[in-house]
């Protein structure tokens, strides 16, 4: 039984898909990874791994991938009219070779794919990235009973708790922000009636409401948290590593640092691979840092890097804090120094820290951050959200004052003892048994029938 596997051209959603591409190999599936040329080009090359690559074009294999298209409209007509041809052939040129595809497994931000896969009578199964709930919003605005703008003080919907406005994606509360994001996220669910499989990169432990109403109109099935095996279940020998980065991680001097500092006493800080803050936020971030006396490991891009003023830098790090360009987060997150997570709450990032039982500051920028954010605060209890201004922008103080409410309060004992609880029902929803694994094993057993 042989797999084909497209993720959508960001880390973000690679990742995910590629490890559970690793835990159907070793459940016996042959597995093909189709990212774009560019990503290969700049990111895989170098990947150790048993799956099988075999990148296609987008339209975009040069300079800066997706990110040179003028506009995401612009990119994904390409990647839809030069990838459905691309797909094809790799798909008729596997068959040539006696070694023919069984099943298409696709990033649900490429609904076209769909259409390819039927095109050659092939098993088709759509893979959500991010949460149920978030999932459960876009389907709502699609069949039209979630009508935008949105108006009141209240959202009121089936399948979700109680949310206000500022709980939504971005894309929907803030509409007009991004259209081309919002049309890309609602036409999710285009055809996806079509599709024989869906795969939601969540826990049922985790959105149990939320993943009964969606599975009562649509097949779907959680197979979460996609992260390496060694951190969670070790089912998977060795196997520690995503395998991408799109950044080179300070490994050493980070964990070095780590190694240096009492147990539970450190603020770890990330925005993920994608976020940009304004220069304004992260001069309040800097000396919110500084002004909670706690040590603190921030990481920050090299492109972000010129936001905080060289003297600002120089002055919070100079006795208890650490800024690096990257790290490798799931090490950082395990490791006995870090006290809590603060964290833009991409599903990613949020996924890690309630596997790897992190309470979390939230700050989230935009898209599903801030319903993701509202679910870690309220929901499952492990972290506060920080409270922006009027200009959108979280000051210092309440910076300092949410550190220390998780770090030291009341509080942040009852953040951390849920933390200790969703990491063991995220543990165990992997291990031989669990929600995901029988997910996984009803996917991997209807295949080879």
């Amino acid at each position: 039984m042989h797999c084909l596997v497209i993720p959508f051209p960001t880390q973000g959603h690679i990742n995910p898909m590629l490890q559970f591409s690793k835990r159907l190999q070793h459940k016996g599936i042959e597995i093909t990874l189709a990212p774009t040329l560019f990503t290969y080009k700049k990111s895989m090359q170098e990947l150790i791994s048993s799956i099988t690559i075999e990148p296609i074009s987008d339209g975009y294999d040069d300079v800066n991938g997706l990110f040179s298209a003028k506009s995401i409209e612009t990119y994904l007509e390409s990647y839809q009219k030069v990838g459905s041809q691309n797909l094809s052939q790799l798909i008729e040129k596997l068959k040539s070779k006696g070694n023919p595809i069984d099943c298409v497994i696709y990033d649900s931000f490429m609904p076209w794919i769909l259409d390819v896969a039927k095109k050659f009578g092939l098993v088709s199964a759509v893979f959500f990235t991010m949460s149920c709930a978030v999932e459960n919003i876009f389907y709502h605005i699609q069949q039209k009973e979630l009508k935008l703008p949105v108006e009141g003080h209240h959202v009121l919907l089936p399948g979700l708790p109680p949310l206000v406005p500022s709980d939504l994606p971005s894309f929907v509360n803030d509409l007009g922000s991004y259209p081309p994001f919002l049309k890309m996220l609602v036409d999710q669910f285009s055809n996806i009636q079509e599709a024989d499989w869906i795969l939601c990169n969540t826990i049922y432990e985790l959105e149990k409401h939320e993943v009964d109403w969606i599975t009562e109109r649509l097949p779907l099935r959680t197979i979460g948290p996609t992260i390496p095996s060694m951190y969670v279940d070790k089912r998977l020998e060795n196997d520690k590593s995503y395998g991408l980065t799109m950044y080179k991680p300070k490994t050493n001097v980070c964990m070095k640092w780590l190694s240096d500092c009492a147990d539970g006493s450190v603020v770890y800080v990330s925005f993920g691979s994608m976020a940009e803050l304004k220069e304004e936020q992260m001069k309040e971030i800097a000396y919110g840092l500084k002004n909670s006396n706690h040590n603190f490991l921030w990481i920050v891009r090299e492109s972000e890097e010129p936001k905080i003023p060289k003297d600002c830098l120089e002055n919070i790090t100079r006795e208890k804090g650490l800024v690096v360009t990257w790290c490798p987060q799931l090490d950082v997150l395990s490791h006995k120094a870090i006290g809590c997570f603060m964290t833009h709450c991409g599903w990613n990032s949020t996924l890690e820290a309630l596997s790897l039982g992190v309470p979390m500051v939230a700050i989230p920028i935009w898209t599903d951050q801030w319903t993701n954010a509202k679910y870690v605060m309220d929901i499952w209890e492990m972290g506060i959200k920080a409270q922006s201004n009027e200009k959108g922008v979280v000051e210092q103080e309440v910076v300092e004052h949410c550190i220390k409410e998780v770090m030291e309060g009341e509080r942040g004992k009852e953040n951390r003892r849920n933390a200790t609880k969703w990491r063991e029902l995220t543990i165990k929803a992997m291990d031989e048994g669990g929600s995901s694994d029988r997910n996984i094993n009803e996917f991997v057993a209807k295949l080879v029938v």
